[in-house]
């Protein structure tokens, strides 16, 4: 959506709670005190209503073609043995927007998150210039998601970092799990890591993240 320009990404939109979209409640967790978000601090406080309303500028065919396109649907060739995501084109907007927040007919494995985060990392490591393009935003808001946002927890003490928390599904218990996926330094990956807490929260992954980054940049 930034690179064609149908999200600008200085364009500010209120949140809107509660939010419903084909009758589920999808509302947000950031602070209510915290309700304009531009693309990037939409990012950095994963806000529900942000990126369902911005889903509308897009088809199914188009998400659906962005998911393959990050690996989350394909080996990463990261183990000798893997499962592999799966997904199902949306139909109509409830399914194109819950689709875009990870809450219907997409199904991701850790290592394939690991490696589209790789990915982000190499990219921002290949820029080292600063000259991101319309992806700018986008690293912009991970970095400030460790800083100030909902992944704070992950701020290691000798470094910077950047990512985002999130909450799986679990298909058989209303109990969710959470992760943490991410990469650091900020500026010049070293290290990238997903952290996954069964019936655990977005927050807990974020919290023992930054242990580890912790752990990995007073190595010896």
């Amino acid at each position: 959506l930034l690179s064609s320009g149908r999200v600008k990404p200085e364009q500010r939109l209120v949140c809107r709670r509660p939010l419903l979209i084909g009758g589920r409640r999808m509302d947000c967790s950031h602070p209510e005190s915290v309700d304009t978000f531009d693309a990037a601090n939409a990012i950095a406080y994963s806000c529900n209503s942000y990126f369902a309303e911005m889903a509308t500028r897009l088809n199914g065919e188009e998400l659906a073609r962005v998911f393959h396109h990050a690996g989350l649907t394909s080996p990463t060739r990261l183990a000798s043995t893997e499962a592999v995501g799966a997904l199902t084109e949306a139909r109509d907007e409830p399914q194109l927007q819950l689709q875009a927040l990870g809450d219907w007919g997409i199904v991701v494995t850790p290592l394939e998150l690991l490696a589209a985060y790789r990915n982000l990392a190499l990219k921002k490591l290949r820029n080292a210039s600063g000259d991101l393009g319309s992806a700018a935003p986008v690293f912009d808001g991970l970095e400030r998601s460790v800083t100030y946002g909902v992944a704070h927890p992950a701020q290691p003490h000798y470094a910077t970092a950047a990512g985002k928390t999130g909450t799986a599904a679990n298909l058989n218990s209303p109990r969710t799990h959470g992760f943490f996926a991410g990469y650091a330094p900020a500026d010049k990956p070293e290290i990238v890591m997903v952290v996954y807490v069964e019936q655990g929260r977005g927050v807990d992954a974020a919290a023992i993240a930054g242990k580890i980054f912790d752990a990995y940049f007073q190595k010896p």
